[in-house]
């Protein structure tokens, strides 16, 4: 295996340039200030040869010790248990892609965020070659299950397994699962390997302190400490994933290194870090452990997720859509388009619905239901709780299996260059006529008044109404014409709303959107 100058950091390559979000375990350890308490005792999920994710109640583990009396804590006897499972997996892939700003972050990301795989090659831009590169994983089960993220064995043609005591091996790929950054490779050896096992993330307290173990920069086994900064951190890094963020200091060739608890458990897996520099500045992102033990089970039975279907397009309740459709509080997720003869259209969803329970429990926001949904098994039914025009529902469900993703084409709007018939809340209005579908590419299924222009000092261009934005609904309105455009917003007003729903649909997509109407 090449090594790598530490003075010369490497830098990610660019077929893995995204965000990588998802809940596994990263090699951590929470550890107190002054006097500090252990976290109350929990059940854990045992690391057996037969079965990764077994659940054990075994609490004899090294815990952080006195030096001397008043002295601070070491975490020696804990880090000599744990980190004989950390290892360092290397990846040898063939590609073209590039790093075009040259920083080796993900060029089609923020910048600021960057994940933690290591590049030690690099080839010209565009030149066919082999990259090899490193990241971290750990040990579950003594046969030699391996947990790693899914972006350091991505389209890998060899996956190479290097442990602590020196041994190298070839790692064989069970599955993975690119939804939450979650894979699942095997080594096979002679004799019995260290495991780590996995804790409970749900016990975690922000400022509970954490100890991290990795490869960063080739340096294998290398251990930080530091404290949870956050729990549920939501980055926009996927549907499934609320982040733990962590201050321990983690660099590139982290990623996929486990995150202990004062247990030596795990209880998240290093996966990204927001750096404006590239370096740690102290804001790490590890994937939870029980989103891990989730996934992992299935990989291990199925060598992939399946997940739960709904067939809606939702978006969570703000307080502006709240107290335009009179909800006492911002909760819940509100039914953008429903996808033909989906599931949830088959048991009677409508655009317009606010799913506030599945099961009896309350829907927090879209990312909840999303979450939600995905864990409930294809072929199983669920009890919806809706709230339709001011009225609770509830509908019961099949849920479905979740399709493949797949990327629809949006044509960008041409620039207005019709004139409005009407006016409302800064928006010029016409109706959708023929010329109004080819100056703005609608399609034949967008129905509605089409906003010509939009006044930037306005709450609608705040709200980022543009141009060739169609409007099919104002309440519970349908609209064809600017006056019933201004006619669902008398009808608001005259209720004494502050602010009117609006349906918009928006190159291919529909959308909820509360605008201010001000006084009548």
């Amino acid at each position: 295996m090449q090594t790598e100058n530490p003075q010369n950091p490497p830098r990610t390559p660019g077929r893995h340039r995204r965000l990588l979000a998802m809940s596994s375990a990263a090699a951590i350890v929470v550890v107190g200030l002054g006097a500090f308490a252990l976290l109350p005792p929990v059940r854990h999920i045992q690391a057996a040869s037969h079965d990764p994710v077994q659940i054990a109640a075994n609490d004899t583990h090294a815990t952080p010790r006195m030096l001397e009396n008043s002295a601070p804590f070491s975490f020696a006897d804990l880090v000599e248990r744990v980190s004989p499972a950390v290892v360092t997996i290397t990846s040898e892939t063939m590609s073209t892609a590039s790093d075009e700003d040259g920083d080796g972050t993900p060029d089609n990301l923020p910048a600021p965020f960057r994940d933690l795989f290591n590049q030690f090659n690099k080839a010209q831009p565009q030149t066919p070659h082999k990259e090899i590169s490193a990241g971290s994983g750990f040990i579950i089960d003594k046969t030699g299950l391996i947990v790693t993220n899914n972006h350091v064995i991505d389209a890998s043609k060899k996956i190479t397994v290097k442990l602590p005591d020196g041994r190298s091996f070839t790692a064989k790929l069970i599955g993975t699962d690119p939804a939450t950054d979650i894979a699942l490779i095997k080594i096979t050896s002679d004799k019995p390997l260290p495991t780590v096992e996995f804790g409970d993330d749900r016990a975690l307290r922000v400022g509970d302190w954490v100890v991290a173990v990795g490869n960063p920069f080739g340096l294998s086994n290398s251990v930080t400490a530091g404290i949870v900064s956050s729990i549920g951190r939501d980055i926009g890094a996927g549907n499934y994933n609320d982040f733990i963020q962590i201050d321990a200091p983690i660099n590139r060739g982290n990623s996929g290194g486990p995150t202990f608890d004062l247990r030596g458990q795990v209880i998240g897996m290093n996966s990204m870090i927001f750096s404006p520099s590239g370096g740690s500045v102290g804001i790490g992102f590890a994937i939870p452990a029980t989103t891990i033990h989730d996934v992992v089970a299935q990989l291990q039975a199925h060598g992939r997720v399946a997940r739960g279907w709904l067939g809606v397009e939702i978006q969570s309740v703000s307080p502006e859509i709240a107290s335009s459709l009179g909800l006492k509080e911002p909760k819940g997720a509100i039914v953008a388009s429903v996808v033909p003869n989906g599931p949830a259209a088959k048991a009677g969803f409508e655009q317009g619905d606010v799913v506030t329970a599945i099961d009896g429990k309350a829907v927090e926001d879209s990312r909840d239901l999303t979450r939600r949904v995905a864990t409930v098994v294809a072929g199983a039914s669920a009890d919806f709780t809706i709230q339709r025009q001011g009225a609770p529902k509830t509908i019961k469900v099949m849920i479905g299996a979740r399709p493949d993703d797949k990327v629809a084409v949006n044509v960008p709007a041409t620039p207005s260059s019709l004139p409005a018939t009407g006016s409302a809340m800064g928006l010029g209005l016409a109706s959708v006529t023929a010329d109004a579908r080819r100056t703005y590419n609608l399609g034949d299924a967008v129905n509605g008044v089409v906003i010509t222009k939009v006044d930037p000092a306005s709450d609608a261009a705040d709200k980022g109404l543009q141009p060739g934005d169609v409007v099919m609904k104002v309440g519970s309105r349908m609209v064809k014409t600017p006056q019933d455009v201004q006619a669902g917003i008398a009808e608001a007003q005259k209720g004494g709303r502050k602010s009117v729903l609006l349906l918009v649909a928006s190159q291919g997509a529909s959308r909820f959107l509360a605008v201010d109407i001000g006084p009548a």
